[in-house]
């Protein structure tokens, strides 16, 4: 390869470098961008009477369960349910998971699926020999971490009680012999 090859090479090198210089500083000065003042932009302020509506609207009481399981679906008991299997299994040859069993878990003693390594708080209330009823469940399921505070369940809970009452109701039909629904 000679001198004259050489040449020719590095001159295409170094015009293409200063055509791309080139389109870098007229681009730059074509185009102005304004100097940022704040990072990121203003949220608006919590409406203060939508604030006040929640502790309104978390302080209604639901009807009753028994009411609730009067009219309760368990298909849509079923479906809800779904929610729950990635943790739990619902029957009566399933396995314990990331959480516990719960064929049958109406009026169980609370924490005693064979095989699973409860909480600590489950495990207390076991030692005491309480059941699994419907009330219970049902405030459980609506705040998991409020009813028993020290429980390993990751779940935010449940906030429609119809939708507690349809999925107890599927679950207390998971059983050899379903519970006899309170009156």
């Amino acid at each position: 390869m000679g001198s004259n090859e050489i040449n020719k090479i590095a001159g295409a090198v170094l015009g293409a470098l200063t055509l791309a210089m080139g389109i870098g500083f007229l681009s730059g000065a074509l185009v102005h961008q304004k100097p940022i003042k704040k990072a990121g932009y203003e949220l608006p302020e919590p409406q203060a009477e939508t604030a006040a509506a929640a502790p309104a609207a978390a302080a209604a009481p639901a009807e009753p369960i028994a009411k609730r399981l009067a009219s309760a679906s368990v298909e849509k008991g079923q479906a809800a349910a779904r929610k729950c299997a990635a943790c739990h299994q619902f029957t009566k040859d399933g396995k314990n998971g990331q959480g516990p069993l719960l064929y049958g878990v109406v009026a169980r003693v609370k924490g005693s699926a064979a095989g699973f390594n409860y909480s600590n708080a489950l495990k207390e209330r076991a030692g005491k020999g309480e059941k699994w009823d419907f009330e219970q469940l049902d405030a459980f399921l609506a705040n998991p971490k409020g009813y028993m505070p020290g429980t390993s369940m990751n779940y935010a809970g449940i906030s429609r009680p119809d939708e507690r009452a349809d999925l107890i109701a599927y679950m207390r039909q998971q059983a050899e012999a379903p519970v006899p629904l309170p009156q």
